[in-house]
């Protein structure tokens, strides 16, 4: 249907927009994957991070008053996974410590730096799972060695493993995973500010991870 009073090159742009957008709402329905949300349905394997759909948040207590939210850049992590063994299952996470943005750079800069998270020294947050139990559908507790400042010690790490797809966009099996831990950043021996800033951290880390084999 044409608008009246429009010329032929205006009539043409109507409709051709109209018949994209037509196209590509049906083309969006046909690229959704069919994701499959049970556990025992996830395919087994080694998996890579999808580092495009990753996201690092950590929330720690300021005064009482408040969660301070703040998320690192750069994450590296790889996966072995098998619903049917999840005892053999393993995780490991690397995090890049001079990565942290807090939408201020001037304190971005202050947290890297040597009074806290001394990144030229330590450049690197490092959890590696020792053991991984089921806790729930879906969820699965990996336990392992959180390397932090230097120090080490033991953390558990809940994963909920939100189901799995082919996707199309990239061609390769993925898995949507969710994980949550929460630690003292006393234990590590940061202890800076305790009373004004929390003692207790926790990290969210939200992904994608891609089947490898």
């Amino acid at each position: 249907m044409f608008i009246q009073g429009t010329d032929f090159q205006t009539q043409f742009k109507f409709a051709f927009i109209f018949l994209l957008c037509f196209v590509l709402s049906n083309c969006s329905s046909l690229l959704a994957p069919n994701v499959q949300t049970e556990l025992q349905a996830l395919k087994p394997g080694a998996y890579e991070l999808d580092k495009k759909h990753s996201a690092v948040l950590f929330k720690i207590d300021h005064m009482g008053l408040s969660k301070f939210v703040g998320r690192f850049e750069e994450l590296e992590a790889s996966l072995d996974f098998d619903a049917e063994n999840i005892a053999a299952s393993s995780l490991q996470a690397i995090i890049a410590m001079d990565s942290v943005n807090v939408n201020n750079e001037k304190f971005a800069r202050t947290l890297s730096g040597p009074k806290w998270f001394d990144a030229e020294q330590f450049p690197q947050a490092v959890f590696q799972s020792k053991s991984a139990r089921t806790l729930e559908e879906g969820l699965v507790q990996f336990t392992g060695d959180l390397t932090f400042l230097g120090q080490t010690r033991e953390v558990a790490v809940d994963v909920r493993f939100n189901g799995g797809a082919n996707n199309l966009f990239n061609g390769r099996y993925t898995i949507g995973f969710e994980a949550h831990t929460v630690f003292k950043r006393s234990d590590f021996g940061l202890d800076k500010h305790l009373g004004l800033v929390g003692d207790e951290v926790e990290i969210e880390v939200y992904a994608e991870f891609m089947r490898i084999r």
